[in-house]
């Protein structure tokens, strides 16, 4: 895996030259979505995009009024319209559809269609973040209550905060995450340099996996008595916290790891911050990376500690990878790697939510948070062909001749790399 991250400054000079013509591209059809998702059985008719229309209330948080179309109406994709009471399925939870509310199309550029993943088995679709906004917010763990969580360092939404909900990050906000088509937000804690700055990633990847659809391990019926599970796209509003559990302390999940690269850098994978500074100089990049889950109920978007509701595959006692039974959904994982130049503090380097394990080695609450806010015809994009064809796209490469748009601040070392520790 970590040579997925090593990649990523060499995709990043296609990409760069893509993007210095500025070209809209071609009309997004609202069939892309249709082959992703399927809709509540309400009265009304069938538009375009394949989403049953009409009124009623969803079996997420609320009702709406109005037609839909995959998100977009028109052509050119340039339209939304509001929701109506449907979901994008009809057989799992998920929170009311909210379309996107700009030109999608301004947010794509052309791009070269990206080769096979084989002989690798999972479909991939990665993309580059910067920096976001700090805050002492958290809208899973203390939702509506600022000012009450360590200090996080955000990515993706501009506009994540202790309020955020998938409606209100659905509808506003820009993205350090390429393009505002993904207003997920991520958080982790900040990086201290116990000197009173916060050390701000240079970049951050991201990378999402899953076995195709048409692969018979994604299916519990498909046959194969070694299925991993029923493969789902993402549902609209799941969120969770995976890592180090801060409440309990039990074992960490996401298989979190430290590493360093660039000049003298030390091969390897480390648990805590001192081992990884021991065989990490100074101007090479310490790496931060941690897995989110891949197996979900099926039936809650959240769950009282914000974990229990989603799980990990494992290999257990019976020999080949699943899911477990009551978690028999396997949903796009994503791992995200978040990279840093080192200077002479390293040695006092640690994360915000150390200081609430102060006897343990820096690195030891290392955690992450993830509140699903991407554009669903986006979305279905990359699942339909990067996920579901087993590409292996890069650089918000789509997988379809469309590539998401890199948002115009975007650099691959943080300026300024230090700032204060907000008060």
């Amino acid at each position: 895996m970590s040579s997925d991250f090593s990649a990523y400054k060499a995709m990043a000079f296609g990409l760069a030259a893509l993007l210095g013509v500025a070209v809209i591209a071609p009309g997004v059809s609202g069939g892309q979505f249709d082959m992703m998702r399927i809709t509540k059985k309400k009265p009304g008719r069938v538009t375009d995009g394949g989403l049953n229309t009409g009124t009623g209330s969803t079996t997420g948080t609320g009702s709406t009024t109005g037609t839909t179309s995959g998100g977009l109406t028109g052509s050119t994709g340039g339209s939304t319209t509001t929701p109506t009471g449907t979901t994008s399925n009809s057989f799992y939870a998920e929170e009311s559809l909210v379309p996107t509310n700009f030109d999608v199309n301004s947010e794509l550029v052309p791009a070269a269609l990206p080769s096979s993943g084989a002989p690798d088995v999972v479909g991939a679709f990665r993309f580059i973040c910067n920096a976001g906004q700090l805050r002492y917010d958290d809208p899973i763990v203390y939702p509506g209550q600022p000012g009450k969580s360590h200090l996080h360092q955000y990515y993706g939404n501009t506009s994540a905060d202790a309020n955020s909900t998938y409606s209100s990050l659905r509808s506003s906000g820009e993205s350090t995450c390429m393009s505002p088509l993904n207003r997920s937000a991520y958080w982790m804690p900040a990086l201290l340099n116990g000197k009173g700055g916060v050390i701000r990633p240079d970049f951050v990847a991201i990378y999402y996996k899953r076995r195709p659809i048409s692969d018979p391990k994604c299916s519990l019926t498909s046959g194969d008595p070694r299925a991993e599970g029923n493969c789902v796209p993402l549902p609209n509003g799941l969120r969770f916290v995976f890592g180090y559990d801060m409440v309990t302390g039990k074992i960490p999940t996401g298989f979190l790891k430290f590493s360093c690269q660039g000049p003298g850098a030390g091969l390897g994978e480390y648990h805590s911050i001192p081992e990884a500074m021991a065989n990490c100089p100074v101007g090479a990049q310490f790496g931060a990376r941690i897995e989110a889950p891949n197996c979900w109920d099926g039936k809650n978007l959240d769950s009282p500690n914000h974990r229990d509701h989603v799980a990990y595959g494992s290999y257990g006692d019976w020999g080949y990878y699943k899911c477990p039974s009551d978690h028999p959904y396997v949903i796009p994982s994503f791992t995200l790697g978040a990279w840093y130049s080192l200077d002479g503090d390293k040695a006092n380097y640690r994360f915000s939510s150390d200081d609430m394990l102060p006897n343990a080695p820096a690195g030891t609450t290392f955690h992450a948070d993830w509140f699903g806010a991407w554009d669903n015809t986006v979305m279905s994009m990359w699942m339909d062909n990067c996920i579901n064809k087993l590409l292996n796209c890069s650089a918000g490469n789509l997988g379809n001749g469309k590539q998401l748009k890199q948002y115009a601040g975007f650099t691959w070392l943080a300026s300024p790399r230090v700032v204060p520790v907000p008060q």
